[in-house]
């Protein structure tokens, strides 16, 4: 099992930044693959960034420039860098993880944190 506790959530303004954050517990956090998600009120849950076990990563285009996956695998953590926010933004992230290799699709990522919500005005 794999516990993960999301941490980081606002509200900002439009064009400000916010820095998430995901605590892992319970397995080895280097033997994960991890992703941020999000879903906004009345929409399926979307894919927003990945990073491999290796600490590749892959983002989606809506946030690609703008947001940064980084791990540290020392601190068991993984962390959504968001800069130049706006309102579309706006949704509850969620932390998730897995094993083996990363995917976009939600639906086959094993663990999930409660999320965080993100509020981004205009």
């Amino acid at each position: 099992q794999v516990q993960l506790v999301e941490s980081g959530g606002g509200l900002v303004q439009a064009g400000g930044s916010l820095r998430l954050s995901c605590a892992a517990s319970g397995r080895t956090f280097s033997s994960l693959a991890m992703g941020w998600f999000r879903q906004a009120p009345g929409k399926e849950r979307e894919f927003v960034s990945t990073t491999s076990r290796g600490s590749n990563t892959n983002y989606a285009d809506s946030v690609k420039g703008r947001f940064t996956v980084s791990r540290d695998n020392a601190k068991n953590t993984v962390y959504l860098q968001m800069n130049s926010l706006k309102p579309e933004d706006t949704a509850v992230y969620f932390c998730a993880a897995r094993q083996g290799v990363v995917i976009t699709t939600p639906l086959q990522w094993d663990y999930w944190g409660q999320g965080t919500q993100v509020t981004v005005s205009s």
